[in-house]
């Protein structure tokens, strides 16, 4: 039997990014792990490997990939296969910190209810921005998370480390995957993860942008199924 998948969605989103990609592999175990518990990627990381099988295939988008970028620290040895989604291995910047604390203040003082409304154009491909169907999955996510782990689940990105000093050390197959017009983590930012994983590949997903499996699940679905079948 092929490895069990471990999915980790990004900032406030749910299995449901992952929908069309679950039913694909349904003949493979499947688990989503929780990012909502911690407020940190070192702890995010050892409660999903405390539940995870002992080994599996990994596949991780955006602040998903930061954490899976940690379990590749702690664990290697139980991944056979890493996919990282329109993700970043630099820590934040200033502005995207102070955006970050903005959004957390925001919360605690407005509520939640807008954050997703503010955050979801930056989450899809520019000929996106006015899919309300989209947007309405976007948002959904983002409630079902709610306020109190959106607040933990910034947190974490704050505090997060520069994981480009190790990616060297990352040697199961590993393949890196963006969206062209991913406006969070753009191409150049994948491209430079690429350089640093030796022997990974690099995939451009055209027409797309951050939220590549629910953007473009076809194309996506059709690439991940590719690397995780290829020997």
């Amino acid at each position: 039997m092929s490895d069990p998948i471990l999915f980790i969605p990004g900032l406030l989103c749910t299995e449901a990014l992952f929908a069309k990609q679950i039913v694909a592999f349904a003949d493979r175990p499947i688990m989503v792990a929780d990012h909502r518990q911690h407020d940190s990627i070192e702890e995010i990381a050892r409660g999903i490997l405390d539940q995870a099988p002992d080994r599996f295939s990994l596949i991780a988008l955006s602040m998903g990939g930061y954490v899976a970028m940690e379990i590749m620290r702690e664990a290697p040895e139980r991944v056979s296969k890493l996919a990282l989604l329109d993700t970043n291995s630099r820590p934040d910047g200033q502005d995207q910190a102070d955006r970050r604390r903005f959004l957390i203040e925001m919360t605690r003082k407005r509520g939640f209810t807008k954050v997703p409304h503010l955050l979801y154009p930056g989450f899809v491909h520019e000929s996106r921005e006015e899919d309300e169907d989209m947007k309405a999955i976007v948002v959904e996510m983002a409630h079902d998370t709610g306020p109190e782990a959106f607040i933990r689940q910034q947190t974490a990105l704050i505090d997060r480390i520069d994981s480009r000093p190790r990616l060297g050390e990352i040697a199961c197959p590993t393949m890196v995957l963006v969206g062209d017009g991913d406006r969070l983590t753009p191409v150049e930012i994948s491209r430079e993860i690429h350089e640093h994983i030796p022997g990974s590949e690099l995939v451009v997903i055209e027409g797309c942008g951050h939220l590549s499996p629910l953007e473009a699940p076809d194309a996506v679905t059709k690439t991940l199924r590719d690397f995780l079948n290829r020997a």
